[in-house]
């Protein structure tokens, strides 16, 4: 049952990356291209339907891990509490961000709400992929110094940087160098999956540049990409373990790569949402990559003295694991069935929407 739930949460987040890291990147878009108030509002158009509905599948992320894995719940939300506050509180400013900008028709008021969206939208996508970095580097579970545990097991907590910005150090930060690498990779990812939905949901006479832009991006995306496989080798030895032993495995980063290179050809694309589709298959295979590399461990120690949390001794019981699948099967149909409608109904082109105006 360990095995079913860790592959629910995967999927769950995987999913929710793919949805509102379009948001996340439109935002961006919207911060540092869009200087026409028509942009503006064709990128507005393009996410308002959807934003608050994606943000469902973090909500329901959050709970699978409180329901499915409460160690590993009480441990990452307790050692990430400062970041977690902040990706809680740049995601209330997205959100007013949206809804606030069309209240008051003044340029002032519209631009301190559009600053707020954009701003909020690029931090998130930075430190999205610096959470990534974070459980891919480990951290010092049972705050092990000079070889002693100052606490229990799976307690950990992380300030926002130590003194010596480094990933190899005994007291860790949030941000070190490798961890700002893999934010960076991840803000650049969703600027390129958010240009990508902008061109499919939008007749903007953005487009065209957008298309440049992500082919620009994707080069820089590639040497990012490249850079950070050299690097975790360094933090974390023999990263690819996994797949030696289970060579079907390999489909997950064969995905990445087929994702990666397809966005380069978005400028040739007649059908716009060829690029988005390039754009996701990168970000679910990259997800499915990383996962699987550090599987069965969900969170890596970075000491000899306490193990690494695993899904093995961070699940629930077994009898409660067994009874949640039949409330998850009744979820999990009510959940398709809202999302489908929803894509449905406002499938198509987004200019006319008229988001946010009141």
């Amino acid at each position: 049952m360990e095995l079913f739930w860790y592959i629910v949460l995967m999927s769950m987040l995987a999913i929710y990356v793919v949805l509102d890291g379009y948001d996340f990147g439109a935002g961006i878009i919207h911060l540092f291209f869009a200087k026409k108030e028509k942009d503006k509002k064709a990128i507005t158009n393009a996410i308002g339907p959807f934003w608050d509905a994606n943000e469902v599948w973090l909500i329901a992320s959050g709970g699978i891990l409180f329901f499915a894995f409460p160690t590993l719940y009480a441990s990452s939300f307790s050692g990430f509490y400062l970041p977690l506050i902040m990706i809680l509180w740049l995601l209330i400013f997205r959100a007013i961000g949206l809804e606030l900008r069309g209240q008051i028709h003044n340029k002032l008021w519209e631009a301190v709400w559009d600053k707020a969206f954009g701003i909020a939208s690029f931090l998130l996508a930075l430190f999205f992929g610096i959470a990534l970095g974070n459980v891919v580097r480990g951290v010092n579970l049972g705050m092990v110094e000079n070889g002693v545990s100052a606490h229990e097991a799976h307690y950990f907590f992380l300030p926002l940087w130590n003194p010596t910005f480094s990933p190899t150090a005994e007291h860790l930060g949030i941000i070190d160098w490798f961890t700002i690498l893999l934010g960076l990779l991840g803000a650049v990812t969703l600027t390129i999956h958010g240009a990508n939905w902008i061109i499919f949901k939008t007749n903007s006479e953005l487009n065209n540049k957008l298309k440049t832009v992500i082919f620009r991006l994707n080069i820089v995306l590639v040497s990012l990409v490249i850079t950070s496989l050299v690097l975790w080798h360094i933090i974390a030895p023999k990263p690819f373990h996994n797949f030696m032993e289970r060579p079907w495995l390999w489909v997950f980063p064969l995905l990445t790569l087929v994702g990666l290179f397809g966005l380069f050809g978005v400028r040739t694309y007649k059908k716009d949402g060829m690029g988005f589709v390039c754009s996701a298959l990168f970000i679910l295979g990259g997800f499915a990559t990383t996962a699987a590399s550090i599987f069965p461990k969900v969170l890596p120690s970075t000491n000899t003295v306490n193990p690494s949390l695993t899904i093995y001794n961070v699940a629930a019981d077994e009898y409660g694991l067994s009874v949640g699948v039949y409330w998850f099967i009744v979820a999990l149909i009510l959940l398709i069935a809202y999302i489908f409608i929803q894509y449905r109904v406002f499938k198509g082109k987004m200019d006319d929407i008229g988001y946010g105006e009141h």
